[in-house]
């Protein structure tokens, strides 16, 4: 594919070009936005790959961009955010941002964040995540038509609720999923019960990975949700 390109929503000037300059020293394409207004006009006309963005901007809330976004746009958002709250990463989240990104932070996080967005953003246009009847990551297949698991070509079995899980987490990876997204998708409805949901995981990723206390396939936001990453990708599972 082209070289991305990406759009970033930030009005510190300071962090803006910390950012851009970054984005630069690897050859990315950019655009700048210092409003949320203004984002949103950059990303109706630019159609950029992905989104930088910034929360707190002086004309509206950052969370109010995401969701606005999402009404015609599923690329890949990425939250820089002083904000550190898990409160603030759960609304983000669910509002629909990919990825949450506190401040002050390393360029080389998020460079590290940009490479797993992109990936994201390739599988996409590929068409390889939500069309394909099969979903494979490195040593793990998904037959969703059969409805079979295999792991190094060894069928596992799964029960009902672990099968649906693995599936969610399959469909969105690269992404982070919020408890509350993953009980609502799972059970049909609102429900509060994380405890239950934790301990699905565990049993999850005692099936599927090879070492249940270092896993590879399933990343931990602890007190925000799961992600499932490409393995390669960036990123550190726990």
């Amino acid at each position: 594919m082209n070289k991305p390109l990406i759009l970033v929503v930030e009005d510190d000037k300071a962090v803006q070009k910390l950012i851009t300059t970054t984005l630069e020293t690897q050859s990315y394409q950019y655009h700048t936005a210092g409003t949320g207004k203004g984002s949103i006009l950059e990303a109706v006309s630019r159609k950029p790959d992905i989104m930088i963005l910034d929360l707190g901007l002086p004309d509206m809330n950052g969370i109010d961009v995401i969701k606005k976004v999402r009404t015609w746009s599923n690329m890949p958002i990425i939250v820089v955010s002083a904000r550190s709250e898990d409160r603030d990463k759960i609304d983000a989240l669910d509002a629909g941002a990919d990825d949450y990104l506190t401040k002050p932070f390393s360029v080389d996080e998020l460079l590290a964040r940009l490479r797993v967005s992109l990936r994201r953003v390739r599988y996409d246009s590929e068409k390889l995540q939500r069309d394909a009847t099969v979903f494979t990551n490195e040593n793990m297949k998904i037959d969703y038509a059969a409805g079979c698991v295999w792991i190094d070509d060894e069928e596992i079995h799964l029960t009902p609720m672990e099968y649906k899980l693995l599936c969610l987490l399959a469909k969105n990876v690269g992404k982070v999923l919020t408890h509350n997204f993953i009980l609502q998708e799972i059970w049909g409805s609102y429900s509060s019960d994380i405890p239950a949901l934790r301990v699905f995981m565990a049993t999850l990723r005692k099936k599927i990975e090879k070492d249940a206390s270092q896993p590879k396939y399933i990343q931990t936001h602890i007190g925000v949700g799961y992600r499932m990453l490409r393995v390669g990708d960036d990123g550190k599972s726990g």
